[in-house]
């Protein structure tokens, strides 16, 4: 493979290594806001704020996770065939159905996008009563998106060059 392949892999192996090990922090963050939560409901003095703030910080988590997740293989797929192959086949149906994610996160990325130039234009808020903005969680949503993008190309990849008989 070129040498801007194997730099590709490994620039974006190591961004989402590192971003999926801060968003796997999030789950004390939203630990924090679920036990203030708690304890404002035991004082009555109920807090408007916690819980679309969980909601958002757990978007963060698996938006800024996923990439991590597919990264170290441990999404869910059906194995009801796909363990009995040898590895050859495996990397040709991987090279070939990594094309259907690719295309679902690149419309995803469109509609997400767009969405948050609309909450950008607009000052889209939530209409709860706390009404927070809802551009920087759909800009983290962008990120997310696009950082699964950014790792289904180097799966494909990775998946060309074990076809090749070579390693990344």
């Amino acid at each position: 493979m070129p040498n801007w392949i194997r730099t590709y892999v490994r620039l974006v192996d190591a961004l989402n290594y590192r971003v999926g090990r801060f968003s796997m922090y999030l789950l004390f963050v939203l630990m924090g806001i679920l036990l203030w939560s708690s304890f404002t409901n035991i004082i009555r003095q109920n807090a408007l704020w916690t819980l679309e703030m969980a909601q958002f910080t757990m978007v963060a988590y698996y938006m800024l996770g996923g990439p991590y997740s597919l990264q170290l293989d441990s999404n869910v797929r059906m194995d009801l065939l796909y363990g009995r192959w040898s590895d050859r086949t495996r990397a040709w149906v991987d090279a070939f159905s990594i094309f259907a994610l690719m295309f679902y996160l690149g419309v995803l990325l469109y509609g997400a996008v767009e969405s948050t130039a609309y909450s950008l234009q607009y000052n889209e808020r939530s209409p709860t009563a706390w009404r927070p903005y809802m551009a920087p969680i759909k800009i983290v949503m962008c990120l997310g998106i696009f950082l699964m993008l950014l790792q289904a190309i180097a799966f494909f990849f990775r998946d060309v060059a074990r076809l090749r008989g070579e390693d990344l």
